[in-house]
């Protein structure tokens, strides 16, 4: 890790600081965003991801350059910032946090981690010429640093309870925040939603005369085969497909199929080991339920090994009754950082909801838990900043973890 990198990666002990001012003086001292550059922005509690990749596979289909910024990463920084042919380089980020570095030096309000990684990765944009950019929301809405640019087309997926410490303690609440992405006159696309969370986006949509495209259905991946597995999925597909389509792009059945079975996204239902070891960002309990669901339709009744570890600031019984139906045992872990319960609180949260016993294990760290679990089918979640350290394990990889707190 270079020293800018190092610097920006000490900026996380000052927290989560919601907030568009600082982003805007930065933006400005860069002079950012570049003239004509036309952004997608995408917010929602559960799949942002996975919708930011199909969008970006979309356009790159139609013959259009685009970077994609998206957070957090899995085993390095460099994931977060990209285009269709690379990631970020090193020496590229290095340059980059020097820039803005000396510029923030002698701020009295300094910028926050992702505000400075949001500006890095508009700067390297810019840099790269790209037409199009997606951009995936880091928190809420409202208030994230992404909402500084005014986008072609704005994408609410599911939006479930997550972050509620920063974005309220209720569906509408919630939902508010998220909608806070939407800008006069620009589409906004969403799929199946609570109707209190529907009900929010309207009235958000009709106070600023932007059309509301609602998606009805997902997309059938009997019928167009898809990379990235679970139903679920179909609906993320079907509002990038949706996004494209207001923007005026027709793609082609042989293109979208190309689009769709050629999305990379690691960390989503993973098959590795021949299908033994499954890797999933489920960290909600909305996401639980759909993991769980993912797995009931592809293996029936029968359970599997679940390795979880989770961030003490998520409603981790929640979690883990999602995923009680598919438990064989259970083997409560943590990853490396300050955020991570530890495996007895886990356990604690477990026996709370007196559901039907099955074999628990404490591990003090991943390696104990894979050595734990070597040959049988299991299914490692809980956790975006798990399933990184888990691929770091159990891939060859050309670098080295880099654990984030955010």
């Amino acid at each position: 890790m270079g020293p800018n990198l190092h610097w920006l990666y000490q900026t996380q002990q000052f927290g989560i600081r919601p907030g568009l001012e600082r982003t805007e003086k930065l933006l400005q001292a860069l002079d950012l965003p570049t003239a004509g550059q036309r952004f997608i922005h995408v917010a929602g509690t559960n799949g942002k991801g996975s919708t930011c990749a199909v969008l970006q596979r979309l356009l790159i289909e139609a013959g259009e350059s685009t970077g994609l910024f998206t957070s957090p990463h899995l085993i390095c920084f460099n994931e977060r910032i990209r285009d269709g042919e690379r990631m970020i380089s090193d020496v590229e980020i290095e340059d980059g946090l020097g820039r803005i570095r000396a510029i923030v030096a002698d701020w009295l309000d300094a910028p926050t981690f992702f505000e400075i990684s949001f500006a890095l990765a508009l700067d390297w944009f810019a840099k790269r010429n790209l037409p199009w950019v997606v951009l995936e929301t880091g928190l809420g809405g409202r208030l994230d640093a992404t909402n500084c640019i005014l986008p072609q087309a704005c994408v609410i997926t599911r939006i479930g309870f997550d972050h509620m410490e920063h974005l309220g303690d209720t569906l509408p609440k919630i939902a508010a925040e998220k909608a806070g992405i939407i800008k006069a006159g620009v589409p906004v696309i969403t799929g199946m939603q609570d109707p209190q969370a529907m009900a929010v986006i309207a009235a958000k949509a009709t106070q600023m005369q932007a059309p509301l495209l609602e998606v009805e259905a997902p997309i059938d991946g009997n019928e167009v085969p898809m990379a990235l597995v679970g139903p679920h999925q179909g609906w993320n597909a079907a509002l990038a497909i949706e996004a494209t389509r207001a923007l005026g792009f027709r793609l082609p059945a042989v293109a979208l199929q190309n689009a769709l079975q050629g999305v990379q996204w690691p960390g989503r239902f993973q098959l590795l080991d021949d299908g033994l070891t499954v890797l999933d960002g489920a960290h909600n309990p909305e996401a639980a339920l759909v993991l769980a669901g993912t797995w009931k339709q592809l293996h029936g009744y029968k359970r599997t090994h679940l390795i979880v570890a989770a961030a003490n600031d998520k409603d981790i019984s929640g979690l883990l009754q999602g995923l009680s139906p598919i438990a064989a045992s259970w083997h409560f872990t943590k990853f490396p950082g300050p955020r991570a319960a530890e495996p007895s609180k886990l356990r604690e949260e477990l026996k709370a909801l007196q559901g039907e016993p099955r074999p628990v294990h404490l591990h003090e760290c991943l390696e104990q838990a894979l050595a734990a679990t070597t040959g049988q089918s299991r299914l490692i979640c809980g956790s975006l900043y798990l399933v990184g350290e888990a691929l770091s394990r159990l891939l060859p990889q050309d670098k080295s973890h880099q654990p984030s707190l955010q």
